[in-house]
């Protein structure tokens, strides 16, 4: 039978974290703020008004210097995106970010859906034939197979 995850709270979230070698740190500017991070990966998160657990501040990424890189599908390739520059997502990248979000979401006792169950969910669809579709008819650009 399927039990649903017990919601934990702020101090349990970031104990539990510890007990599984998860580095846990301050971040500078805000005391209800953690930076999470484990192989390579990070998260922030940020205590909840409610007192209920946490939110999420800055989604999971890889680390790439000193900054989480966020995860970006062009439809032909992902890539992680840092505030300088964007890389090539690899798939040993991709795995270990995977790998670091079903971790995290077992301690915390987050529930997982199922497409995130499947594979790396990307922050931001970038496709090419996509592009302008949310602009109105008349500001939109005109495809290169309709121009003359």
């Amino acid at each position: 039978m399927l039990r649903k995850p017990k919601r934990r709270t702020w101090d349990e979230v970031i104990s539990e974290l510890r007990r599984h070698q998860v580095d846990v740190h301050d971040v500078a500017r805000d005391r209800n703020q953690r930076w999470v991070g484990k192989y390579g990966c990070a998260i922030v998160l940020e205590k909840a008004q409610n007192e209920a657990g946490y939110r999420v501040v800055v989604r999971p990424g890889v680390m790439i210097g000193r900054e989480i890189a966020q995860l970006v599908d062009r439809g032909f390739q992902k890539f992680f995106r840092t505030s300088k520059a964007e890389f090539p997502a690899t798939a040993d990248r991709l795995q270990t970010l995977h790998r670091f979000e079903e971790e995290l979401k077992e301690i915390t006792g987050s529930v997982t859906l199922y497409n995130e169950a499947l594979g790396t969910v990307s922050d931001e669809y970038l496709y090419d034939r996509l592009k302008g579709r949310d602009l109105p008819e008349s500001q939109r650009p005109v495809p290169a197979w309709d121009r003359q």
